[in-house]
């Protein structure tokens, strides 16, 4: 039986063009008028996955 990819995991994670899995950082969707504009600024770019949940992203998404 083939293995699935996790559905959570495939719309929350992109794998770039030389394989780094990239997210969202969070804070972004409320009470954003009590966070600094260097805060938000930070946020609108995608952070690279820490290298201890690599493994793990990867196993779920059948890398």
């Amino acid at each position: 039986m083939k293995q699935k990819t996790h559905s959570a995991t495939k719309k929350r994670v992109k794998i770039t063009g030389s394989g780094k899995i990239m997210f969202q950082k969070a804070a972004k969707n409320h009470l954003l008028s009590s966070k600094s504009k260097r805060q938000k600024k930070s946020s609108r770019l995608g952070m690279e996955a820490p290298a201890g949940h690599v493994k793990t992203l990867k196993r779920l998404l059948n890398r």
